[in-house]
Protein backbone atom coordinates (compact mmCIF):
# COMPACT_ATOMS: atom_id res chain seq x y z
CA UNK A 1 0.00 0.00 0.00
CA UNK A 2 1.62 3.46 -0.79
CA UNK A 3 -0.04 6.50 0.30
CA UNK A 4 -0.33 9.56 -2.44
CA UNK A 5 0.62 12.62 -1.22
CA UNK A 6 -1.67 15.36 -2.12
CA UNK A 7 -1.45 17.58 -4.97
CA UNK A 8 -0.74 21.14 -4.09
CA UNK A 9 -3.57 23.26 -5.28
CA UNK A 10 -3.66 26.99 -5.98
CA UNK A 11 -7.09 28.42 -3.93
CA UNK A 12 -7.85 32.18 -4.27
CA UNK A 13 -6.00 32.99 -1.64
CA UNK A 14 -2.75 32.08 -3.25
CA UNK A 15 -3.53 33.92 -6.76
CA UNK A 16 -4.89 36.96 -4.34
CA UNK A 17 -1.83 37.03 -2.39
CA UNK A 18 0.54 36.78 -5.19
CA UNK A 19 -1.39 39.73 -6.81
CA UNK A 20 -0.72 41.29 -3.66
CA UNK A 21 2.52 41.27 -3.44
CA UNK A 22 3.71 41.71 -7.19
CA UNK A 23 1.57 45.21 -6.66
CA UNK A 24 3.31 46.16 -3.70
CA UNK A 25 6.45 45.62 -5.49
CA UNK A 26 5.69 47.06 -8.45
CA UNK A 27 4.54 50.39 -6.63
CA UNK A 28 8.18 50.14 -4.55
CA UNK A 29 9.93 50.12 -7.87
CA UNK A 30 7.87 53.11 -9.39
CA UNK A 31 8.04 55.33 -5.94
CA UNK A 32 11.98 54.25 -5.89
CA UNK A 33 12.16 55.36 -9.87
CA UNK A 34 9.49 58.55 -9.23
CA UNK A 35 11.07 59.67 -6.31
CA UNK A 36 14.70 58.78 -5.88
CA UNK A 37 16.80 56.87 -3.24
CA UNK A 38 17.04 59.88 -1.00
CA UNK A 39 13.30 60.59 -0.54
CA UNK A 40 12.25 57.37 -0.29
CA UNK A 41 9.57 56.79 2.41
CA UNK A 42 10.88 54.85 5.44
CA UNK A 43 9.45 53.58 8.57
CA UNK A 44 12.02 55.98 10.57
CA UNK A 45 11.34 58.62 8.69
CA UNK A 46 7.59 58.01 9.33
CA UNK A 47 8.45 57.64 13.01
CA UNK A 48 10.16 61.28 12.88
CA UNK A 49 7.60 63.08 10.85
CA UNK A 50 5.05 61.52 13.40
CA UNK A 51 7.03 62.82 16.49
CA UNK A 52 7.43 66.68 14.56
CA UNK A 53 3.69 66.62 14.17
CA UNK A 54 3.04 65.54 17.72
CA UNK A 55 5.69 68.75 18.98
CA UNK A 56 3.71 70.76 16.89
CA UNK A 57 0.07 69.67 18.33
CA UNK A 58 1.81 70.02 21.59
CA UNK A 59 3.58 73.78 21.12
CA UNK A 60 -0.17 74.88 19.91
CA UNK A 61 -1.87 73.12 22.73
CA UNK A 62 0.93 74.81 25.04
CA UNK A 63 0.21 78.30 23.49
CA UNK A 64 -3.95 78.09 23.73
CA UNK A 65 -3.79 77.81 27.26
CA UNK A 66 -1.54 80.00 27.49
CA UNK A 67 -3.79 82.37 25.56
CA UNK A 68 -6.65 80.99 27.91
CA UNK A 69 -4.61 81.89 31.06
CA UNK A 70 -4.21 85.64 29.71
CA UNK A 71 -7.78 85.72 29.00
CA UNK A 72 -8.71 84.42 32.03
CA UNK A 73 -6.52 86.74 34.50
CA UNK A 74 -7.74 90.01 32.30
CA UNK A 75 -11.24 89.03 32.99
CA UNK A 76 -10.47 88.54 36.60
CA UNK A 77 -8.29 91.84 37.47
CA UNK A 78 -11.78 93.58 34.92
CA UNK A 79 -14.07 92.13 37.63
CA UNK A 80 -11.70 93.21 40.24
CA UNK A 81 -11.37 96.71 38.96
CA UNK A 82 -15.09 96.95 38.33
CA UNK A 83 -16.03 95.75 42.05
CA UNK A 84 -13.55 98.32 43.31
CA UNK A 85 -15.54 101.36 41.50
CA UNK A 86 -18.65 100.36 42.93
CA UNK A 87 -19.94 102.78 46.03
CA UNK A 88 -20.42 100.70 49.10
CA UNK A 89 -23.63 102.16 50.73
Amino acid sequence: MSIAEPTPSIGLTTISRTVASLAVGVVHTLERAVVGEGRMRTARGNAWEAVCADRARADKRAELDRLVAELAAARAAARRAQRDRQPVG
